[in-house]
């Protein structure tokens, strides 16, 4: 399934599908043994896992956001191979499917700047220029986490990719915000710490419901699991206490939850079982 739809509120929410890709397991599951991880998520010859290159799509009746663009357009042939990217149907084809083009989205949120994330910021014109894909959208994007992507250590230069950002603050789209911030109402990005220093997640309400997206604070639903943190986690403690919390919180107060990684969910809940915590697949709450 490449698009779902759900209402929440006065709000329609799609997941959309731009395709997949391929990681090492090992990398994605960190100090958890090969022989746990793999029966959640099974590893091809190469100990590769398949992951859903994921977006959600929001509709307010004010404001339409996006979250998150994917790997997008501009890869080579040699990156294509390295990460077996399949963008089939295509972020702009899901885009499409729901009857919206690029120039009605009013909003784009990343979680952070690797390049899973906002590839698909940016595009090449006729002429081969990079501008932004979404040429009405304000691009909103935490000041700390666009500072560390300008300015990236070497573990993570090979993650935050110049042309996929730059070119926003080139085109005068770039919105940078310090903290908890409300993009429109009803949307809020959310400082989730953990995978990088200022990773943000985006909070959903409407009419007293609720949905957050975790982006890279819980990759797939196979994270749920407390000790299940990724080894391209920058500060994997806080990771840890972040997820505590936010886990408390969704089960108190009913939240649904959306995935950027996952390859089959993109939506679900999670539960408490004694000292765990478990995915609930949507639907499946009883």
């Amino acid at each position: 399934m490449s698009a779902e739809q759900i209402r929440l509120g006065d709000f329609d929410v799609f997941g959309l599908r731009e395709g997949f890709f391929l990681l090492d397991g090992g990398a994605m599951f960190g100090v958890v043994p090969k022989t746990l991880w793999e029966k959640v998520c099974p590893a091809d010859g190469k100990n590769r896992i398949r992951l859903g290159l994921n977006s959600l799509l929001v509709r307010t009746g004010e404001a339409l956001v996006m979250v998150e663009t994917g790997i997008g357009t501009k890869m080579d042939q040699k990156f294509t191979g390295i990460y077996c990217v399949q963008t089939e149907p295509g972020l702009a084809a899901s885009l499409a499917a729901v009857g919206v083009r690029p120039e009605d989205i009013d909003f784009v949120i990343n979680t952070h700047l690797h390049f899973d994330h906002c590839g698909g910021n940016t595009s090449r014109d006729e002429t081969g220029r990079l501008v932004p894909t979404f040429p009405r959208a304000r691009y909103v994007i935490q000041k700390g986490e666009w500072e560390a992507a300008r300015n990236p250590n070497e573990r993570e230069k090979s993650s935050y990719l110049p042309e996929n950002f730059l070119p926003l603050e080139a085109a005068g789209r770039l919105d940078l915000v310090d903290g908890d911030h409300e993009v429109a109402p009803g949307v809020r990005v959310v400082v989730s710490p953990g995978h990088t220093r200022r990773h943000q997640s985006v909070k959903i309400t409407s009419r007293g419901r609720t949905l957050f997206f975790l982006g890279d604070l819980v990759p797939t639903a196979a994270h749920v699991s407390l000790a299940y943190i990724m080894s391209y986690d920058l500060f994997p403690l806080e990771t840890l206490e972040t997820r505590k919390k936010l886990y408390d919180q969704a089960i108190a107060e009913d939240w649904l939850l959306a995935f950027v990684h996952d390859p089959v969910h993109f939506f679900g809940k999670v539960r408490r079982r004694n000292s765990r915590y478990e995915f609930v697949r949507q639907g499946a709450e009883g």
